[in-house]
């Protein structure tokens, strides 16, 4: 990226936006093209990708988490492909003025995953605190990108916007080299992610090329870090129960691990509008479409057909329709995560064994590190 001071001539100015325009949706459309010529290449051979993803544990996962997140990694985990799940916890401090419940919040997070079908013998699940060596290649990587180009990173932007400008912690500013350093430490050639988060996965891919520009290679044909791909999320997000942005601070989710009557009561406070006849329009009528969204998530239905199923039912019968189905659908996860929840000591064990295996890889990783930037003595 560059800057100029000089002020643009009349006309150039919306040239150069139509330009810039056109050059970011041609970018998106060759990575898109790409994502989907992946896809075909895990039908084929997944053990040529390595996936990175993850998760903070600022609260309990949501149905938006295993809808737009969870249940693919199950899929592509159960296609073969190696997949590295960290919890970010030390992400957790990066705009917090505390942990919260953090241990809890952590094992809720390996209960949600195992019961939604994430295998640890298949998957590493970490977290980062646990894992020094990873860490440690904050130092080297932030030798590579500027104060400026942290500050025009989307997260940070929002992060200073949201707080008014309020001064950032040094782990905030540098939150886009952390994140590259989760996905470099194993060489993930992989990450999942949706189209507004592909300046973050930029960051990795610029890391990983000024490392090997800068400190070189242990051998001589191929760069310490490979440039990770985009492999484009099709998910469609859902909205809160109540037309908003789902988040777990706003307390308009429906947890993973609830009981069937906890998410009845949630769902019947949900908005809708006043119109009797349900159909299915996102852009007219959001709040009634992410009941039927829902609703056909949970069933593997066409949302226009549930729609024309309910007709003139109105919002309780869409309630009660959507209500059936998320219950239905996660009733054998939520067994599943109830048996979990009474055996601590296995949650343990399955961290404390990802835990050594992201160790023992981020230090092999570490260690070609030195010895590309002759740090071995």
């Amino acid at each position: 990226m560059s800057t100029t001071t000089d002020a643009p001539q009349a006309g150039t100015q919306d040239a150069g936006d139509a330009l810039a325009a056109s050059s970011s949706e041609a970018s998106l459309q060759r990575t898109l093209a790409r994502s989907e010529q992946i896809e075909r290449q895990i039908e084929t051979d997944p053990s040529a990708f390595r996936i990175l993803t993850g998760d903070r544990p600022t609260g309990n996962l949501h149905l938006g988490h295993y809808f737009g997140t969870l249940a693919s990694r199950v899929v592509l985990q159960d296609k073969g492909v190696d997949t590295y799940l960290v919890i970010a916890d030390y992400q957790v401090i990066a705009d917090r003025d505390g942990v919260g419940p953090i241990r809890e919040r952590v094992y809720s997070l390996v209960a949600d995953y195992l019961a939604c079908g994430i295998d640890p013998a298949r998957t590493t699940i970490f977290t980062h605190s646990a894992i020094p060596a990873l860490n440690q290649l904050l130092l080297p990587f932030l030798s590579l990108v500027t104060d400026s180009e942290l500050r025009r990173n989307p997260t940070v932007k929002a992060e200073q916007e949201a707080t008014g400008n309020r001064p950032m912690s040094g782990l905030l500013l540098t939150y886009p080299v952390h994140q590259a350093a989760d996905i470099l430490f194993c060489k993930a050639n992989l990450v999942p992610v949706g189209k507004d988060q592909l300046p973050h996965l930029e960051q990795a891919r610029v890391v990983a090329r000024r490392f090997d520009e800068r400190y070189g290679r242990v051998q001589a044909d191929q760069p310490v870090f490979p440039a990770p791909e985009a492999l484009l999320s099709k998910a469609t997000n859902l909205l809160g129960t109540d037309g908003q942005k789902m988040s777990k601070s706003k307390g308009n989710t429906i947890e993973i691990g609830m009981d069937a009557d906890t998410t009845a009561r949630i769902l019947k406070k949900a908005v809708t509008d006043s119109d009797r006849h349900i159909t299915y329009d996102p852009e007219n009528r959001p709040e009634v479409s992410n009941l039927v969204l829902l609703a056909a998530m949970s069933t593997g239905r066409d949302p226009h057909a549930i729609a024309e199923e309910i007709g003139d039912g109105g919002s309780g019968a869409l309630k009660t329709l959507v209500t059936e189905a998320v219950n239905e659908h996660f009733a054998p996860i939520r067994a599943r995560r109830a048996e979990l929840a009474q055996d601590p000591g296995l949650l343990e064990r399955v961290l404390a064994e990802g835990n050594a295996r992201a160790e023992a890889v981020a230090e092999t990783t570490l260690d070609e590190v030195r010895r590309a930037m002759q740090m071995t003595y």
